[in-house]
C-alpha cells in the first residue's frame, strides 16, 4: 500500500504539472477578487474528479469486456503520449499547448475552472487507465484518495506560484522534458511488467 500511496504522488505529479501553470494563470486574472481560491479549489476538484470518473470507468468497462493477455497491451497508450510529448518538444510545436489561450475568455468561475481542467486531462485519462487496469481494486482506491488529496496542494502551489513567475517559468521549460520520459518509462513498465510482446 506505501508503494501505491508513492508510485501515485509521483504519477499525480507527472500528469499536473501543467495544470499548476493554468491554474497560477486563473489564480492572477482572480487577483483581488473575494473567493477566487475558493472557486478555483472546487472547480479543480469538480474538473479532476471528472477525470477520475472517466478513468475508472473506462478501467471497469476494459477489466470486464477485455482479455485479461490483452491488459498489459494498455501500457502502449502513455508510451505513445510520451513519444508525441518528446516530438513536439523536440519540434518545440507549443501553440497547441499555449497556457494563456487555455483561460482566455474565461471568468474565475468554479465551472471554468471545472471545464479547463477537463478539457485539460485527456493525457491525465491515458495514462491512468493502464496504472488502474495493472494493479489492484485496493490499490485503484489508494491512487484515487491519494489523487484527491493532491489536488489541494495542487492549488496551492498554483497561488503560490501566481505571485512568483519565475518559479513559473522554470516549471514551464522542464515540463516539456520530464513529462515524456516519465509517460515512456511508465509505459514501457507496464508492457514489461505484464508480459506484453512475450518480454
Amino acid at each position: 500500500m506505501l508503494l501505491s500511496i508513492v508510485q501515485a504522488i509521483g504519477l499525480f505529479l507527472a500528469t499536473n504539472i501543467d495544470d499548476i501553470i493554468v491554474l497560477s494563470l486563473f489564480f492572477a486574472r482572480g487577483a483581488g477578487q473575494r473567493g477566487t481560491t475558493v472557486r478555483i479549489l472546487v472547480g479543480q476538484y469538480l474538473g479532476f474528479a471528472a477525470i477520475l470518473g472517466a478513468a475508472v470507468l473506462v478501467t471497469l468497462g476494459a477489466g470486464a469486456f477485455l482479455p485479461p493477455e490483452v491488459i498489459p497491451y494498455f501500457g502502449l497508450i502513455p508510451l505513445a503520449l510520451g513519444l508525441w510529448a518528446a516530438w513536439k518538444a523536440w519540434r518545440r510545436d507549443d501553440d497547441d499547448d499555449d497556457d494563456e489561450a487555455k483561460i482566455e475568455g474565461k471568468k474565475v468561475g468554479v465551472w471554468a475552472v471545472a471545464g479547463v481542467t477537463f478539457a485539460n486531462g485527456g493525457d491525465n485519462i491515458g495514462v491512468y487507465v493502464p496504472v488502474f487496469l495493472s494493479v489492484g481494486p485496493a490499490a485503484v482506491v489508494a491512487y484515487c484518495a491519494v489523487f484527491l488529496a493532491l489536488v489541494a496542494v495542487l492549488v496551492a502551489a498554483a497561488k503560490f506560484i501566481a505571485t512568483r513567475r519565475p518559479i513559473a517559468e522554470v516549471l514551464e521549460r522542464w515540463e516539456h522534458i520530464l513529462f515524456p520520459i516519465v509517460l515512456i518509462g511508465l509505459g514501457i513498465f507496464i508492457l514489461v511488467s505484464g508480459g506484453a510482446f512475450g518480454l
